[in-house]
């Protein structure tokens, strides 16, 4: 289990700085992919990170560039529409070739994405909390694994909050499935019985919420303590906290701690009922550190307003860019293979403190942040650990615990301990 701390002042930072680029002549700029919706059910959530890769590379490119090009912005709009997303990977790869591309919010979208990218040997930064259990050669992950985010949540409602019923609600998609497989298995091993765990899916934009919540009211009707662990994506989020505030549940009554609800998200509700519920990220734009504050003034200075938000998904691309920056800069190319090879061990200060470090199994070490949410739509940070190693292969699934990831030395993404096999080789690729 994790060991929580409440947060005292904030410590002090590393801040980045810039890598030189290499000087070369440079007949066409580098091509960065941006592969967000800016339409449909999850347009709420990823035009913002269309915007802040904009910033980054609009900022890469004032600072010189790379390799002594410029960087070009490629931006498509897959509309939320899953199997659209593989058809602008390929675009984006094959039309507009592309160096990297940096995109997708769920993982069905990736999952749309994954055949694409692996047989044009692309490379995609993908930036949000997922369910784990997948290791591709051709992926780094910058958002949290489950265990970098879904069991430390868990583990804060078991030991700092005496929850012994909990509601998993989710969407219905790979992510909250997958997910909430994992934590099922993890609170029957921790003593929750199999009938105190609820567990309901909704499709995406559902906006019907009253019996679902009804269903979880009445599960505290024997007096226990219930928790709400919620994977719900998009803005049928909006829908659902509308219904506990009708319902009058308050963080007291029924806390729930959520894994896609953000400062982006919030900004578009009423967040006076949603007082104290909380959510579990590796960043909150609260955090008080000095490479928080400037990289918040760049954001307002870039969008024009300093009423706009930051959030965790977006640090995930600030760290990701960054990483790739440094390893094509270290690699003297943009060539996959070889700046595949030179992300192994790069480092960027997080912007809640500490460092992400890129590992062998394309994940980042990450620290686990509470947040409690305040009347403003901000996050009171009231728990953080230091950074935990992100782990594609869940411990708590028995045919996920013997496998590992390790990209780097054993060229392997499914790697056997049982057997000493690899299911997943890089010459797969």
């Amino acid at each position: 289990m994790y060991n929580f701390r409440l947060l005292g002042a904030a410590s002090a930072v590393t801040i980045l700085t810039a890598v030189p680029a290499l000087a070369q002549d440079c007949a066409e700029p580098i091509k960065v992919g941006v592969l967000h919706s800016l339409s449909g059910s999850m347009a709420i959530s990823e035009t913002t990170l269309k915007d802040v890769m904009l910033m980054l590379i609009e900022n890469q490119n004032e600072a010189g560039g790379l390799l002594g090009c410029q960087i070009e912005a490629v931006v498509v709009d897959p509309a939320s529409d899953w199997p659209l997303f593989a058809e602008k990977a390929r675009e984006l790869l094959t039309v507009h070739e592309v160096d990297v591309i940096f995109g997708n919010w769920t993982s069905v979208s990736r999952k749309s994405v994954l055949p694409v990218i692996e047989e044009l040997n692309g490379l995609l930064f993908y930036p949000v909390q997922y369910e784990g259990e997948e290791s591709s050669y051709n992926v780094f992950y910058t958002g949290a694994a489950p265990n970098q985010q879904a069991i430390p949540a868990v583990d804060y409602f078991l030991e700092e909050l005496g929850v012994t019923k909990f509601a998993l609600l989710g969407t219905d998609y790979v992510y909250p499935r997958t997910t909430n497989n994992i934590l099922e298995a993890y609170l029957i091993d921790n003593g929750i019985a199999p009938e105190d765990i609820f567990v309901n899916y909704t499709p995406f934009g559902q906006s019907d919420w009253a019996t679902i919540v009804a269903d979880v009211v009445a599960l505290s009707a024997d007096g226990q303590q219930v928790g709400v662990i919620s994977t719900i994506n998009g803005d049928a989020n909006v829908g659902f906290y509308k219904e506990l505030a009708a319902a009058g549940v308050s963080a007291d009554d029924i806390p729930v701690v959520a894994f896609s609800v953000g400062e982006e998200e919030l900004s578009g509700l009423d967040t006076s009922n949603l007082v104290g519920h909380l959510a579990a990220w590796n960043y909150f734009m609260s955090a008080d550190t000095e490479v928080n504050a400037a990289f918040i003034a760049d954001w307002h200075a870039f969008i024009g307003s300093d009423t706009r938000v930051t959030n965790d998904p977006m640090e995930a691309h600030y760290i990701g860019f960054n990483m790739w920056v440094n390893a094509v800069t270290e690699a003297g190319t943009t060539d996959v293979d070889a700046v595949r090879a030179a992300m192994y061990g790069q480092e960027v200060p997080n912007l809640t403190g500490g460092t992400a470090v890129m590992l062998p199994n394309h994940h980042l070490t990450k620290p686990v942040l509470i947040g409690e949410i305040r009347a403003d739509g901000q996050f009171d940070i009231i728990s953080q650990t230091t950074e935990v190693p992100g782990d594609a292969w869940t411990d708590y699934l028995p045919e996920s615990a013997v496998l590992e990831s390790d990209w780097k030395d054993l060229g392997c993404g499914m790697y056997n301990t049982e057997t000493s096999t690899c299911v997943q080789l890089t010459s797969n690729y």
